[in-house]
Parts: structure tokens; C-alpha cells; sequence
């Protein structure tokens, strides 16, 4: 009925006991925290639009200790980060400690290194140097978490290097930071995929995908074709505790536009 209060919903997962909630991924808003100050304010003009938590990426230098004062300030989480590649796996010791003083639980890779150029990408050189990294934030309580684009649907034989990241990597040492994106970009059913790493994938990005002339662009979430009612579901179901809206490329929109705009769409799937 046109102009009803839709019935807000508690999503728990069982699997974990807490509720899935909204975050903003603060890739799409790397340009505002290049320095603290800016940082600062971008933390809390997030956390005005009404998301509690947000993904720290991209952004300038921090001591964990400031950052760890400005999520409280502002009543944000910090529960993943996207770390650099080389820290992960050199400073293992100290990027744990850093996270566990602002309370983040997954140390994000954007990517494996050099998988943009499939050519000369040694997943075996990946796979040797990671796994270790992995069982190291294990034991510290933490978990790594890879975030996926479309080149992991490429195939090394007869597999992809997607299948084989979750066949080789322990199943209770790494998550997965599924892109909903980059996996119907790929050709993949975002919810089916979802679905599939029940229980790996505690962090969920919302990306909405649009058709402009030939070219597929990122949206705000409820403005392309995914199915996000879908991708809820199989959130709800697959133990996800959150999902973080982000776009790569507002092609001259105003982001924090983008992510008030998904944050009021996914309010009004009953998330919050």
C-alpha cells in the first residue's frame, strides 16, 4: 500500500548470535581522508547518515589509538580493514596488535598481489605466502579476510583461482570480503556465491551494477539490476554480520550522495 510504514526486521545470524548490520566502505570516500583532519570528519559525517560501521581503506597514515578515539566519538565500529599487502604479510605481529586496539576482527586484503595481470601472476607464490599469514592471525584471534574482483573467476587449469583460494586457505583462518560487484561482473549470481562460503563471509560488499549505452558502471545500491533481496537472504542465511556499501567510481556523483542513498535503501529493506 502506497505510503505504509514497511515493518522494520532484526536479521540475526545464528551462526554468530549478533545482528547483520549496515557499514560504509571508506574506499568510496578516499579522497576525503588523506589527512586527519579530514578523516575525522568524514567518520562523522558517515556515521550522521546512520551507518555504525565502517571499513577503514585507503586512507592516510593513523595510530590505531586515534582511530580507535574517533570510532568511539562518533559510535562507529571498525570490524575490517583492506591493509596493505606487504605489512600483512611482513608485519603480521604488528598489524595484529593495531587491529585488535581498534576492534577490528579481519585483517581485508584488496586483492591477491599482482592478479591484475594474469599473465605473470604466481598464485603459488601467493598461496605459500598468505596461508602462513593466515594461521598466524588465527592464533591471535583475528582472521584474514580476501576481497575478490573478476579476475579470480579466471581459471589455472581447469579450476579458478577463486576455487582454489578457498580450497587451499584454512577455512577458520580466512573469510572472504565477497564483492557483489565483481562477481556478476565476472558472469557469477552474486546470492549463489554467497551462498556458497557460508560461513567465510562475515563482510559482505554491496556494490549495484548499471547498464550505460555498452558500459556496466557501478550504482548505489538499489539503482542497477542486482538482486539485492536476494543477496539479503543469502547474507541472513550464510552468517553474514556485515554488509558494507561501496562504490569504486560515483562517475562525478557526490559519494556520500551514493552511500546516503544505498544506506536509506537497505533501511528500507528493513536493515539498519
Amino acid at each position: 500500500m502506497p505510503g505504509a510504514r514497511k515493518r522494520k526486521r532484526t536479521i540475526v545470524n545464528e551462526r554468530q548470535g549478533e545482528i547483520m548490520k549496515i557499514g560504509a566502505q571508506l574506499y568510496t570516500l578516499r579522497d576525503y581522508t588523506q589527512d586527519l583532519a579530514s578523516f575525522a570528519d568524514t567518520l562523522a559525517r558517515v556515521a550522521d547518515m546512520g551507518y555504525t560501521a565502517v571499513q577503514v581503506s585507503a586512507t592516510c597514515p593513523f595510530e590505531a589509538e586515534w582511530l580507535k578515539a574517533q570510532l568511539d566519538k562518533n559510535g562507529l565500529v571498525c570490524p575490517v580493514t583492506h591493509t596493505n599487502q606487504d605489512r600483512v604479510a611482513d608485519e603480521t605481529d604488528v598489524v595484529a596488535a593495531e587491529h585488535k586496539i581498534f576492534g577490528a576482527k579481519i585483517v581485508g586484503l584488496g586483492s591477491a598481489p599482482g592478479i591484475f595481470e594474469p599473465e605473470t601472476f604466481d598464485y603459488e607464490s601467493f598461496r605459500e605466502r598468505f596461508v602462513p599469514v593466515a594461521n598466524m592471525l588465527k592464533e591471535k584471534g583475528l582472521l584474514l579476510g580476501y576481497h575478490n574482483h573478476h579476475p579470480e573467476f579466471g581459471k589455472i587449469g581447469d579450476v579458478s583461482i577463486l576455487e582454489r583460494i578457498i580450497a587451499d586457505f584454512p577455512a577458520d583462518a580466512l573469510t572472504f570480503i565477497l564483492d557483489t560487484y565483481w562477481v556478476q561482473y565476472a558472469g557469477g549470481d552474486p546470492a549463489e556465491w554467497i551462498s556458497k562460503l557460508a560461513g567465510r563471509v562475515h563482510c559482505v560488499h554491496f556494490k549495484d551494477m548499471r547498464i550505460v549505452g555498452k558500459e556496466q558502471r557501478m550504482a548505489s545500491i538499489g539503482e542497477g539490476n542486482i538482486n539485492f533481496d536476494a543477496c539479503i537472504a543469502a547474507c541472513e542465511n550464510a552468517g553474514t554480520e556485515h554488509i558494507f556499501v561501496e562504490l569504486d567510481d560515483c562517475y562525478g556523483e557526490d559519494p556520500f550522495a551514493c552511500l546516503e542513498r544505498s544506506y536509506e535503501y537497505l533501511k528500507s529493506k528493513g536493515l539498519s
